[in-house]
């Protein structure tokens, strides 16, 4: 290993999650096991598979900038699923708590790409380039957060919804990133 001086070291280990617990937004802690961190774990195996799928659209176009945008948002959820509910109070729309506004972006983003898609007829087999293959993949594991989620049953909580949309819009996103051939129009027309 290299001899590196750095004037501050910042640990990435902090060993207090070595019992099995880990810490929760505004206090607390969790077991490792437990449901919120479960689906924690799903939404940031999602925001992830996201982040793969931007590194192949072309970098600052439309589709990477949406991306990014919903990677984004995808860390307000998480804040709000790792929130005790004795904390819940604490949350901020839009900072740390999905708010309505959220989920209405996804579905104009679903339908301004719907716009220019034809949809499919039958059954879609996975595939047709690496994009559209990394947005589905992305997609069933939003789907496998989603039913977490649902489990989970937060009260007065949007995160559920706001899955279910986010997993329509990424089967959207794969369909439109399957080329032109399916497109009936360029992004923004």
């Amino acid at each position: 290993m290299p001899d590196v001086h750095y004037a501050e070291t910042v640990k990435i280990y902090t060993r207090s999650g070595d019992d099995g617990t880990t810490g929760l937004y505004f206090g607390g802690r969790a077991a490792k096991d437990s449901m919120p961190i479960e689906l924690n774990g799903a939404v940031d195996e999602s925001q992830a598979l996201l982040g793969w799928a931007r590194t192949l659209c072309e970098p600052s176009s439309a589709l990477s900038e949406l991306l990014i945008a919903l990677e984004r948002d995808l860390w307000v959820l998480m804040s709000e699923i790792a929130t005790a509910p004795e904390n819940r109070h604490k949350l901020k729309v839009d900072r740390s708590l999905v708010s309505q506004q959220m989920i209405d972006r996804l579905e104009e983003n679903i339908d301004a790409l719907s716009a220019q898609i034809e949809m499919p007829k039958e059954f879609v087999v996975p595939g047709e380039n690496p994009l559209a293959a990394a947005l589905d993949v992305a997609r069933t594991v939003i789907r496998r957060a989603e039913r977490i989620a649902v489990a989970y049953a937060l009260e007065d909580s949007l995160v559920v919804m706001y899955l279910n949309r986010l997993s329509d819009l990424a089967w959207t996103m794969a369909r439109w990133a399957e080329g032109p051939n399916h497109r009936t129009a360029r992004p923004g027309n």
